[in-house]
């Protein structure tokens, strides 16, 4: 790896403009992702997993807006493409995505970051054979590579409108056989048998992993630098479970590209990635390597999700009960949010320093790994602990002042996955 991170996110805010309100979905996010590493962002259903992701590839959609950040990508090939005609986004080999041009910006997925969504059937078109469209996605880099005025021109000559105008056309006038044979060339690198003759079907006549592998390859297609993975086991028995995961380790082996995995999944996380990040109610609390976070939790969530999975063999294996996070979830909207730990009212922990906002503090001895907790620096106080039904009964109204805002989840456990 590097000794640079790839990816430098710096408070990154991500907020939906309702009828009901501001809905913070992403809260003053920090993070730094090492280059070839596999990076995993871990939570509940609504924790602003997804909407973190879609917020680096600027493709959050309206209502939602990027309200506040920075993302910074190393690539000194693009800084230095970059830096003529918008200098004020770069700095060394890193580019602030954020201070770019909306067309600039476009020009980096597919080539530079691809994604792989939640649930490939809605992804993929109905109408094309899942050849065709794989092929597109190869044809379309392609001939962005071929522009002579490189990454920050691929708008020029051939771009996005192009593209879209090519859909409206037939593909057949569009895709050279190059590009037909490199999509089934990436067929068969994601496991699809017989690649050639499932090349000309349809996405319904391929099954739920199948069509999983088939999103891969069409990620693949530009060869890009990052690959993001969005819940990419979702709806899949454990079998094909094992061999999608299986398939990402192989490809980020073979090709040393930077995954960013977002899962529920604890199990998922365990067997793919290097470091973790852990998120609720928009913010990362907890984040450190696998060793660290799993190992030795120091956030009461990250333990109230490790301890919501079963263990074989262990007290909460086989017959055994499992240990459910108590309490309510946040709201999601901004006037609703206390200007406190978002946890506290579901902490079993929760102490009266836990009704100011904590900052992100480092666990000591433990490089790299750090939890926005007053407990990372300092053992639980039981003679501040707050009272039990201290939130129930008005008590806590002084200290749920709004003025900090957030998002939350729900917790659940189901086969071993919080969702």
């Amino acid at each position: 790896m590097a000794d640079e991170p790839i990816l430098r996110i710096e408070g990154l805010e991500t907020r939906f403009f309702t009828e009901e309100g501001q809905v913070n979905a992403v809260e003053s996010v920090d993070l730094e992702i090492d280059d070839g590493e596999v990076f995993g962002i871990v939570g509940e259903s609504g924790s602003g997993k997804s909407v973190a992701a879609l917020s680096l590839l600027g493709m959050v959609e309206s209502p939602g807006r990027v309200t506040g950040g920075e993302i910074w990508y190393r690539n000194a090939e693009f800084a230095a493409t970059v830096a003529e005609d918008t200098p004020e986004a770069v700095d060394g080999d890193y580019v602030n995505l954020q201070a770019l041009p909306d067309r600039v910006r476009r020009t980096l997925r597919g080539t530079h970051f691809s994604m792989v969504f939640q649930d490939p059937m809605s992804s993929f078109n109905p109408s094309l054979t899942v050849g065709e469209q794989i092929a597109e996605a190869v044809e379309a880099q392609r001939r962005a590579r071929a522009n002579p005025r490189s990454v920050a021109s691929r708008t020029q000559g051939y771009g996005l409108s192009q593209y879209l105008m090519s859909l409206v056309s037939s593909s057949r006038d569009f895709v050279t056989e190059e590009s037909r044979d490199r999509a089934i060339e990436l067929l068969d690198m994601v496991g699809i048998p017989d690649p050639v003759l499932r090349a000309e079907e349809y996405p319904h006549e391929y099954s739920g992993g199948m069509l999983q592998r088939a999103m891969v390859a069409q990620a693949l297609a530009g060869e890009p630098e990052v690959l993001i993975a969005d819940e990419p086991t979702t709806a899949l028995d454990v079998t094909i479970q094992a061999q999608v995961l299986d398939l990402l380790a192989r490809i980020q082996a073979e090709t040393g590209m930077t995954i960013l995995l977002i899962t529920h999944n604890l199990g998922v996380v365990a067997r793919m990635c290097d470091r973790v990040g852990v998120m609720y109610a928009g913010e990362i609390v907890e984040r450190g390597t696998l060793t660290d976070v799993f190992d030795s939790p120091v956030h009461p969530y990250t333990q109230g999700l490790l301890g919501s999975v079963p263990e074989l063999g262990g007290s909460g294996g086989a017959g055994g009960r499992l240990q459910p996070i108590a309490g309510n979830v946040p709201s999601l909207l901004d006037h609703e949010m206390p200007d406190r730990c978002y946890f506290a009212d579901r902490c079993p922990k929760a102490m009266e320093a836990c009704l100011r906002k904590p900052r992100e503090t480092d666990v000591p001895d433990r490089p790299g790994h750090s939890a926005k907790c007053y407990l990372a620096a300092e053992p639980f106080d039981e003679a501040t602990a707050l009272p039990d039904g201290y939130f129930d009964d008005g008590a806590a109204v002084a200290g749920d002042a709004k003025s900090a805002p957030g998002d939350g989840a729900d917790v659940a456990s189901d086969g071993g996955e919080t969702k």
